[in-house]
């Protein structure tokens, strides 16, 4: 949409506001990729990892663990899988049967390990006896989110600061299901897809577009240009989620960090802040609890207007 086709801005201006068991299905014993941690502590081993991973152009998500993740891993197909590992201590079940099928469908090495070898590779407190290690994820460039959405309003959701990879996670599950168009992250101050993060995620980061960006303020402008709505979310607003203005226009929502918010330059170039009801006594949602109440109010509007 170009700017001249733009609906006037919202009344009051911009705002601003201070069957089979997976054993029989071993592909290989060859040992490809990571080398087990040892016996390392778990927890500076995934305090380490995005260090390691976290170059500019890098999302990471090359570390993938728990059943749901790594079966939507390889369910999509869309990057290369170096191995599959399996607990030899987990029951068969179904979901475990159709990761075995697609290892060999898909031509991935399937190993089991017993479960304390399978424990020198994991990286999450939860990886459920599956693992997987496939090349990491590349992010998109922030064009193609609202390319190619001519049937409906794309609906972008950019994260500004937030750095819990349990956080990240959930808000990535939430969008997919959800049907948004596709997320944007800051390349400075804020999680990548770490092994907790792609763990929580549930298979979400396999469908969902994400953009890595320099920063958030020119973004917001860049998408300003090309047509869409700032709206921010902060607790201190007046208006509420359900007063949105332009739910049903293309739209950029931004989610702060919790407990910080938005910072002040990106409260400054929102077109509107809104805020959820609070009823009760605590001072605010999880970030990922209010990206799920918000992004489903945009859709119950977006079905309203149809």
């Amino acid at each position: 949409m170009s700017q001249s086709q733009r609906r006037p801005r919202p009344s009051g201006g911009r705002q601003q506001s201070t069957k089979k068991n997976p054993a029989n299905r071993s592909g290989t014993n060859n040992t490809r990729g990571r080398r087990p941690g040892g016996n390392k502590n778990r927890n500076d081993r995934d305090k380490n990892q995005p260090k390691a991973r976290n170059r500019p152009d890098n999302l990471g998500g090359d570390h993938i663990e728990g059943r749901q993740a790594v079966r939507e891993l390889l369910r999509a197909g869309k990057r290369r899988t170096q191995q599959v590992l399996i607990s030899e201590d987990v029951h068969n079940t179904a979901i475990l049967a159709e990761i075995a099928d697609l290892c060999e469908e898909r031509r991935v090495p399937l190993r089991q390990l017993s479960a304390r070898k399978l424990e020198d590779y994991a990286l999450t407190e939860s990886h459920q006896g599956v693992i997987a290690q496939a090349e990491s994820i590349r992010p998109v460039e922030i064009e193609t989110l609202i390319s190619g959405q001519s049937h409906k309003p794309p609906l972008v959701v950019a994260l500004d600061g937030v750095t819990d990879p349990g956080n990240l996670g959930a808000i990535l599950r939430t969008a997919e299901v959800a049907g948004v168009t596709g997320i944007v992250l800051p390349r400075h101050r804020a999680v990548r897809l770490t092994p907790a993060a792609v763990k929580a995620a549930a298979g979400a980061v396999e469908h969902l577009p994400i953009a890595l960006v320099a920063g958030l303020p020119a973004v917001m402008k860049e998408m300003s240009d090309q047509g869409l709505w700032i709206v921010g979310l902060d607790g201190a607003s007046k208006e509420s989620i359900y007063q949105m203005r332009v739910a049903t226009e293309p739209l950029m929502v931004i989610l702060g960090a919790e407990g910080e918010g938005l910072s002040h330059l990106t409260k400054k170039r929102c077109d509107q802040l809104v805020s959820i009801p609070q009823i009760g006594q605590l001072e605010s949602l999880n970030v990922s609890n209010a990206a799920a109440i918000t992004i489903y109010e945009i859709q119950r509007q977006r079905e309203i207007d149809c």
